[in-house]
């Protein structure tokens, strides 16, 4: 039977040191667990995924996902508050597109991940 922890107390003090000095910031770490918890809903998922094609605007992404405009404008909302997309606006109608490459990796190697046997 596997053991997750240690028999014996022993702590290798350079490779402590090591992680410690390339350890994240507090800041950093809230941000990037923030990020992964917005992704952590599928609505938001099927989302970044659409956007990961194409710019769509929010009727666009509504009728894909077969939910209202209200609904979608709310993800979208918590979606640009973490800068995973972005907007721009033509005449009356606004676009979304994934607001960086980053975004695009992250989404890919996540299903890179999933899809992984």
């Amino acid at each position: 039977m596997a053991r997750d922890s240690c028999d014996i107390y022993c702590v290798n003090e350079e490779k402590v040191e090591k992680a410690r000095q390339k350890m994240l910031q507090d800041e950093v770490s809230v941000r990037l667990a923030e990020t992964f918890k917005v992704l952590g809903d599928p609505t938001r998922v099927k989302i970044i995924s659409a956007l990961a094609n194409t710019e769509l605007c929010v009727c666009d992404i509504s009728t894909l996902l077969e939910m209202s405009q209200s609904a979608i404008s709310h993800q979208l909302r918590v979606l640009r508050n973490l800068r995973l997309v972005k907007f721009r606006k033509e005449g009356k109608i606004v676009y979304y597109s994934l607001d960086d490459k980053h975004i695009l990796n992250l989404f890919r190697e996540g299903l890179q991940h999933v899809l992984h046997d």
